[in-house]
């Protein structure tokens, strides 16, 4: 009754069972440690529901529903509607995970839409970076990193996210885009081959230093300059 009566207080009029992922032999959008997602319909549309899994390591959502409010002050994330104990009611991103996205872009400057998406991927790393805000999952992001039809990139998925340890947004995000996972391959053949060894210098200058000149090194050794368009 706990939850069903919270559910009333976020609005919620129905659960729509639908996605990729399966939980309870369900169809849901995401699954994670902490919670799983389903669309919800409430009067103003769709939503995207984060329901809190009893066995989850934490009693509620207040910290994910700060790091996600946060996020959105810089204008990065999905937009956090509303909140409870148990769930947390977004906007709901409709799009394809970032590996699908690139393996489906093709046709006339298909090669500079994956530029362009790269980049603003990394500039949002870049904010979160600055505002002292670490995701805490870009190392292996396959699933945090959504593009819409218009090809905005979307960060989502700020459970583990801190604002306590040291950010390392750009770096880990450089780490698997580039360097250590079957999407790095994927852009080196959609992209060309960069220089690693170059990469990994600029990388531990922005680790050391992270300034806007040094995040600038990383935009051109990756090829992701507007020039380079």
């Amino acid at each position: 009754m706990k939850r069903i009566r919270q559910l009333k207080q976020l609005g919620v009029k129905a659960i729509e069972f639908t996605g990729e992922k399966r939980a309870f032999n369900l169809s849901v959008l995401g699954k994670g440690q902490v919670g799983i997602v389903v669309v919800v319909y409430t009067k103003t549309g769709r939503a995207a529901l984060k329901i809190r899994r009893v066995d989850a390591d934490r009693k509620e959502m207040k910290h994910e529903a700060e790091m996600l409010a946060t996020a959105n002050r810089l204008g990065i994330g999905p937009h956090l509607l509303d909140k409870k104990e148990d769930f947390l009611l977004m906007e709901l991103v409709s799009g394809l995970l970032l590996p699908d996205w690139v393996k489906q872009a093709r046709g006339k400057g298909a090669r500079n839409r994956i530029r362009s998406v790269l980049r603003d991927i990394l500039e949002q790393c870049y904010v979160l970076d600055h505002a002292g805000l670490d995701h805490g999952e870009l190392s292996h992001a396959p699933k945090h990193i959504i593009i819409d039809a218009r090809h905005n990139s979307h960060i989502v998925d700020f459970e583990t996210a801190s604002i306590a340890r040291r950010t390392t947004n750009v770096t880990s995000i450089c780490q698997y885009l580039f360097i250590s996972s079957q999407l790095a391959r994927t852009l080196e053949y959609r992209l060309g081959e960069i220089d690693d060894l170059r990469l990994v210098t600029v990388l531990r200058q922005y680790k050391h230093e992270p300034t806007r000149q040094n995040f600038d090194k990383i935009i051109r050794t990756c090829n992701l300059a507007s020039s380079a368009q």
